[in-house]
Parts: structure tokens; C-alpha cells; sequence
């Protein structure tokens, strides 16, 4: 029988409705578990189960009557820390923040709470969501949960690490360079890096995302029907669209899927995890899709140039704060920020025009085909200690060569497990579409899930 922890909330939903459960029952289960295992992972922030037990009863009540609240009602919810709570302080994951609670709920979380998801938690992140990585100055050094010696990956660290170690099935990460898709692919979950604005954002940005973090690809298809509902706090959100998000696996018959191997810049792709990628396209050609190359398009002056954008909008921002909280900050993201000081408006104006360079590059390239699949990363996942995997403030970027660029484009990206290295660390299949069809992600996704086989069990408290 599947623990209550490992239980999808497909699964938890169907029980409530059955009676076999109640919401009372599975918070307790999954806070135990979490009690087990928070120790050594070092995955949440602001914890407060009083809180999430006194939901559980009220939910109880209501599945009690026949009358749930909405479609998450009573199932477990992690919100990564810089998606704002009422009443929570939000330390964009540095310790030099001045904590002053939230005075309301972020859209994400508000429409999580509004269809009765139990908020559990928020989840660590790195110093203002720069590194992929569980560093941070504020938080404690979140661990991967298949390995306490492997990195999480970042920004969304702790709603990767929680996944994945079964704090309940459902969290909420943010993506402004491949910080769900990366933590995602180092842990072995789902998640969907959706089109900029479906999901709105509160303070939006370019780029920027909030992705649903689950274990299945059905679990992230709930949260997506409540997380896309409209909020006029995003001024970038995209207008409300009829999407049936439980839609079935999309056949990869007759599809044209083009295959990503080589980014044109960053680090090499580990052989591993190039073989895992082919292997992974295979499936998909021998289900009749038409598998093509497709060339490199992200060159390292684009990249260098993205890097020295954020390391200015960084500086801005960084430079602002007295002496004293600068030093608070975690030392590699302070020496990457002032990477960014005394740089001249022209070169502002390249960084901004390079912002569009790959934005056009990205599209002209995947626009030929359907589907796009690539790795997620080059390179598995890394030491826990280190910021990156290069490990060098010089180079920072290297390893989202893949990531980056349909953050530029505004197109949807998911990150699935296809594989794991012989060391036992899981490899992400990124697969891309176009501009607007995130459901179509979703659907090549669940194709994809039901295709690769059986996946190792989830890694339990050591």
C-alpha cells in the first residue's frame, strides 16, 4: 500500500471523496514524515503545521458535509519563500533582508488557499533567486534528498528537495532562468515552466514565471487550473483562457520534434546525460514521431551578455543597501553583483538587445517543429556545498544554456525524469513548445511519463 506521504493528490482527493482518508489524517502523515526528514534536508522556511492542522480540520469538516471548498481542498501545499504569504516575511533568500511580514497573499498563493490547498511551509531558495544551487545566507543549506552529498539545484531548492523527498504533493516554484526546471531535473520531479503570464505574478517581471513543482504530471495539471485563473495584480499576465489542463497524453504520431543536443554555448553536455536524452527521443520516434536536429543558436557573447543584464539589475538593487547588510550577503552573489557596478548605458542598452537577440533566436530556431527536446542541464547534479557547478563567479551561467533561453522567448517548458546516472542521479528531458501551448507541453509530457518505464523509488530519510 502507498504511504500517505507518496500519495499524488489525485490520489488524496479521490480518498477524501471515498472517506478512506480525511485531511486530518494526511497532514499528520505527511508532517511526520517531513519531522524525519527536515533535519538533514533543510528544504522549508516558516514552517507553521498549528496553522496547517487547524486547515485540515476545517477541510475535514467540509468533505465531512459533501462540500469541499474547491478542487485542492485538504491536500498539502509547499509555496517557495519569495511567493508571498499573508503575514510571513519574505527574505528573497539572503540574510540581508529587513523581514517584514507580507501583507497579503501573492496570486499563487492566493488561488492555492481559495481552491483549499493546506499550506504547509514556504520553501528555501539562494540569496534573491540567483544561483541554482541550495546556498543561501538567510537559510540553512537545503540538501538534494537522493543524496545529502548532491546539490538541489535553484532557485526553487527546497520546493525541488520537498518534492521529491514526499513533503506532501504539491509545491510552487518560480523560474526566471531555468529555477524550476533545473531544481526539477536534479531531483527527478515535474514541473512546467509555463508561457510568460499564464500564471500571474506578483511583481512581474521579464521573464519571469511560477511553475507547479509535483511528482506526476496529472498533480501539476491541478495545480495549473487554479494558478492560470486571472489576478489584475499582473500587469504582463496573459488574458483568461478556457484550458481543460486534465486533458489526456498527446500521441507523438505524425508530430515533427526537434532534438536540442548541443546549446551553442555553456558547458559541454555530459555524456550520460546525452545518452539518456537520445535514448528518451527514441521513444518518440518509434511512436512515428519525425525526429530532427536542431542547430545551435545561444552564443557565448549571448550569454555573457545576459549574465552582465542580471549581474546590473542585481547591482542596482544590491548597491542600494547600507554597508552593513551588504555584508550579509552570501559572498559569491555579492562578487557577482558588483560585476555589475560602473558598467556604461551603452552596454545596458546591448544587455537589453541581446534580452531580444535570443528571444528572436530562440524562436526562429524552435519554430519549425512542434516539440522541442533537449536536456534540462548539461551536466547532472553537483557537490551541495558549491553555487554552481562551475563553482566560478566568472562563470555563473553555464549550465542554463538550455533553460535560459525560453524564459527570453515567453515559451512553455517542462522538465520530466528520462534517467539516472550510474551514480544513481536523475537526468530532466526538457520539452519546449510553442508560445501559448502549454497544455500541449503538458499532454507530450504525460505521453512521456506513461512511455519511460518505471522509475526508482523516492528516496526516504537516511
Amino acid at each position: 500500500m502507498t504511504a500517505i506521504h507518496d500519495m499524488t493528490a489525485g490520489e488524496l482527493l479521490a480518498a477524501y471523496k471515498s472517506k478512506k482518508l480525511s485531511p486530518v489524517e494526511v497532514t499528520d502523515a505527511v508532517i511526520a514524515h517531513i519531522e524525519a526528514w527536515e533535519p538533514k534536508l533543510k528544504a522549508l522556511y516558516a514552517p507553521d503545521f498549528g496553522a496547517a492542522r487547524k486547515a485540515a480540520k476545517e477541510a475535514e469538516k467540509r468533505w465531512q458535509a459533501g462540500k469541499p471548498q474547491g478542487s485542492l481542498d485538504g491536500v498539502p501545499i509547499t509555496i517557495k519563500e519569495n511567493i508571498a504569504t499573508k503575514g510571513v516575511p519574505v527574505p528573497l533568500g539572503t540574510a540581508a533582508t529587513e523581514l517584514v511580514p507580507a501583507a497579503a497573499d501573492a496570486p499563487a498563493s492566493a488561488r492555492v488557499r481559495e481552491a483549499g490547498a493546506i499550506v504547509l511551509a514556504k520553501t528555501t531558495m539562494p540569496d534573491y533567486g540567483m544561483l541554482s544551487s541550495g546556498r543561501s545566507s538567510f537559510h540553512a543549506l537545503t540538501r538534494n534528498p537522493w543524496n545529502l552529498a548532491w546539490n538541489p539545484g535553484g532557485s526553487s531548492s527546497g520546493a525541488g528537495a520537498a518534492a521529491a523527498a514526499g513533503y506532501g504533493p504539491l509545491h510552487l516554484g518560480t523560474d526566471i532562468g531555468g529555477s524550476v526546471r533545473l531544481p526539477a531535473s536534479w531531483n527527478g520531479i515535474f514541473t512546467l515552466k509555463p508561457s510568460l503570464g499564464r500564471i500571474p505574478v506578483d511583481p512581474p517581471f521579464f521573464g519571469r514565471a511560477i511553475g507547479p513543482m509535483t511528482r506526476t504530471v496529472a498533480d501539476s495539471a491541478l495545480l495549473m487550473a487554479e494558478l492560470s485563473k486571472p489576478d489584475s495584480r499582473d500587469h504582463m499576465s496573459l488574458p483568461p483562457a478556457t484550458i481543460d489542463w486534465s486533458a489526456g497524453p498527446r500521441d507523438p504520431k505524425g508530430l515533427k520534434i526537434g532534438l536540442h543536443l548541443d546549446a551553442g554555448s555553456g558547458l559541454p553536455v555530459d555524456a550520460e546525460t546525452k545518452a539518456a536524452i537520445e535514448a528518451a527521443a527514441k521513444l518518440f520516434a518509434d511512436a512515428g514521431a519525425h525526429i530532427e536536429p536542431v542547430a545551435p543558436f545561444l552564443s557565448p557573447d549571448m550569454l555573457h551578455l545576459q549574465d552582465l543584464f542580471w549581474r546590473v539589475r542585481s547591482w542596482v538593487d544590491f548597491s542600494a543597501l547600507s554597508h552593513e547588510r551588504q555584508a550579509k550577503v552570501l559572498p559569491f552573489i555579492a562578487d557577482w553583483c558588483r560585476g555589475g557596478a560602473d558598467v556604461s548605458g551603452s552596454m545596458v542598452i546591448r544587455g537589453v538587445n541581446n534580452y531580444m537577440a535570443i528571444r528572436a533566436a530562440a524562436t526562429r530556431a524552435t519554430q519549425p517543429f512542434d516539440f522541442v527536446l533537449s536536456p534540462v542541464s548539461p551536466v547532472p547534479t553537483y557537490r551541495a556545498e558549491w553555487e554552481t557547478p562551475t563553482n566560478d563567479v566568472n562563470r555563473p551561467l553555464e549550465h542554463i544554456s538550455f533553460t535560459m533561453p525560453y524564459n527570453m522567448s515567453e515559451q512553455p517548458a517542462a522538465s520530466i525524469n528520462c534517467a539516472y546516472t550510474k551514480e544513481g542521479k536523475p537526468i530532466g528531458l526538457q520539452i519546449a513548445g510553442h508560445r501559448f501551448d502549454d497544455l500541449g507541453v503538458m499532454q507530450l509530457s504525460r505521453w512521456f511519463e506513461a512511455a519511460r518505464g518505471p522509475q526508482k523509488r523516492w528516496p526516504e530519510p537516511k
